[in-house]
């Protein structure tokens, strides 16, 4: 054992306690969060426009600010963009983190220099608490690789602007830079395709102990290394054992990622966002991640299925129930006030506060009254997958609302590994499921008004090479699993068996 990974064990076991300690007094934290922020933003224009110097409490601050989202706060992010100060939060910003999903523009996001240091420290800690559990450091003494996106950031009035996982880039601790990968030139690339083959080329032939990544885009690494070699990762790198991943479910890529590394290894869930590091996996023995509840947000919660309604239910920390669907609310250190970030979680642990991360509160399917959620169709899809042994690469479903026959559905564009021999039969099996998980598609479905789902087989790499011509192939970009309306299901139509 190395001294670096002596010393990491020392210092993750000094972590690990230290947020173990704090989890246990989550709601007195997220008080003492709420007060600072509106105190540190009381003499912006923010502040200033929603009274933050007259609020005293929770339910006074509920009054005077409404949820928003990117939208709604544009018009204060935009005058912060031009370069004005004390908008959102004291001062400028220290950089923009720029955002755009499937089918929305570009958003700014800030991050301040309050707000940076958490999203530095949290992934480290993920990492901590990992040693501290398993005592495993040794990943520490060989190669680390972060899938990424470029860290090449450009100006914006003075404030420097890129991606998340780009900004982040310029912030590894010391102590593991010197073992990152793909060097830095490489890691500039913008063209994703070029950019894996040139990180082939570069880590082919090294000790990868850690790889972190989106796992669709991990995937495709793994693909052109074993293309290259003809070999399972496993056998290219055999001290690889740790795989650390956020910002997706990592079920359905879980079966194809295993078969392509030939054995299973550890791995790390992680929930960040550009607007804050949420959660991570702090067990391997316990379901579900640690809310960061001392982590610069104060954190509130509206029930999923009151979210659109005039007055929904809006609740803090100490309110919250288990297994309760919720749109999760931000207050942020970077200046984001009763922001809605559009994930929907729900608490599975109240000791210590552990979330599930159920989907997007807009990424549904209700065209008929369903509200079928991405938990509902991840877990439905993945239960017959595995019991018929098939392995899914990706997949998106839209409602067929005008068939040109027979009822209306729900079509779910898959593409498999190998498609299964009945495709009818495993459909109807998934359906069957999804009836058990949603009563009001069960309803539906009895009732006539809508049809058991469809499937339609894509061709290989169809999503891939959708991604791509949207410009989006690569680094932080995923693919929406439901859409409430047909534009992906439109364009995905030309890549269909």
């Amino acid at each position: 054992m190395s001294i670096k990974s002596s010393i990491a064990k020392v210092f993750a076991n000094f972590v690990s306690k230290k947020i173990k300690h704090e989890a246990k007094a989550a709601v007195m934290f997220q008080e003492i969060i709420l007060h600072h922020l509106i105190d540190k933003a009381s003499q912006t224009k923010f502040g200033k426009d929603h009274k933050f110097s007259s609020i005293r409490n929770y339910e006074e601050y509920k009054n005077a600010v409404p949820v928003r989202d990117y939208e709604a706060l544009k018009n204060y992010i935009d005058a912060a963009v031009e370069g004005k100060e004390n908008i959102l939060w004291p001062g400028r910003p220290l950089y923009w983190s720029k955002t755009s999903g499937t089918t929305s523009g570009v958003k700014y996001i800030p991050i301040t220099k309050d707000s940076i240091l958490f999203h530095i420290n949290s992934a480290r800690n993920a990492l901590l608490f990992y040693i501290a559990e398993t005592g495993n450091a040794n990943f520490i003494d060989g190669r680390l690789i972060f899938l990424s996106g470029s860290p090449v950031l450009e100006n914006k009035n003075g404030i420097p602007v890129g991606r998340l996982s780009g900004i982040v880039n310029h912030h590894v601790p010391r102590y593991l830079r010197r073992n990152q990968m793909p060097s830095y030139l490489t890691n500039c690339i913008e063209d994703w395709e070029n950019k894996v083959e040139k990180i082939v080329d570069e880590t082919i032939h090294q000790n990868m102990t850690l790889i972190s990544g989106i796992p669709p885009w991990v995937q495709i690494y793994f693909d052109k290394l074993s293309e290259r070699t003809g070999k399972k990762i496993k056998d290219i790198f055999p001290d690889f054992n740790l795989f650390v991943y956020g910002g997706v479910n990592f079920e359905p890529y879980r079966a194809k990622l295993e078969k392509s590394i030939g054995r299973k290894v550890d791995t790390i869930e992680t929930y960040p966002a550009s607007e804050g590091f949420i959660a991570f996996q702090d067990s391997r023995k316990e379901e579900g991640l640690l809310l960061l509840t001392n982590n610069g947000m104060f954190y509130e919660f509206i029930p999923a299925d009151e979210f659109y309604n005039e007055d929904p239910t809006r609740i803090s920390l100490k309110d919250i129930e288990l297994n309760k669907n919720y749109a999760l609310i931000l207050n942020t250190n970077a200046g984001l006030f009763g922001y809605s970030i559009g994930d929907t979680i729900k608490f599975i642990s109240k000791d210590p506060y552990r979330i599930l991360v159920t989907g997007r509160i807009k990424h549904f399917i209700s065209a008929f009254g369903e509200h079928v959620i991405g938990e509902e169709v991840e877990y439905a899809l993945m239960k017959i997958a595995k019991e018929e042994k098939v392995e899914i690469i990706e997949f998106t479903v839209a409602p067929e609302v005008s068939p040109k026959s027979g009822l209306p559905y729900h079509e779910w564009f898959i593409e498999f590994e190998e498609a299964p021999t009945d495709i009818e039969s495993f459909a109807k099996k998934v359906d069957e499921i999804l009836q058990q998980k949603n009563i009001y598609y069960k309803d539906l479905i009895a009732g006539n008004i809508l049809r058991t789902l469809v499937i339609r087989s894509m061709k290989k790499n169809a999503f891939i090479n959708f991604m791509k011509s949207e410009g989006k192939l690569g680094g932080q970009n995923k693919v929406p699993r439901l859409s409430n309306d047909r534009k992906i299901a439109e364009r995905l139509t030309d890549y269909i068996r």
